[in-house]
């Protein structure tokens, strides 16, 4: 912890068990409570602008949530107007094996 008595020196502090827990359970949230961001990328509101912000780092093209006119819906292939059956967006298709096969492993890399 810092001591700002003292010139902001950092110190060690011991603390018991159930001191420790009480502590660290007041940053836990009860269940049906949920968090919401103030800040960062994630904040309501700016993040429209900051994810396109994050996408044009990354180089990844921006995504059209809107929905298809009826020339690109049947121009397109019906994999890629499958919706998303909780939240409606856009599914895309990763990959596809036949009935009976195995999907593939996960990657691995062997770093040793």
């Amino acid at each position: 912890w810092k001591d700002y008595r003292h010139g902001g020196r950092t110190k060690v502090m011991t603390l018991d068990a159930h001191e420790f827990i009480r502590r660290f359970l007041l940053h836990t949230l009860p269940d049906g409570f949920h968090r919401i961001r103030h800040y960062g990328f994630l904040a309501n509101g700016h993040r429209a602008a900051r994810l396109d912000q994050c996408r044009r780092l990354l180089t990844k093209p921006q995504q059209d949530d809107r929905e298809p006119d009826a020339e690109s819906a049947a121009a397109a292939p019906l994999a890629a107007t499958h919706r998303c059956p909780c939240c409606g967006g856009r599914m895309i298709t990763l990959a596809v094996w036949r009935s009976g096969q195995a999907p593939p492993g996960p990657f691995w890399c062997d770093t040793s």
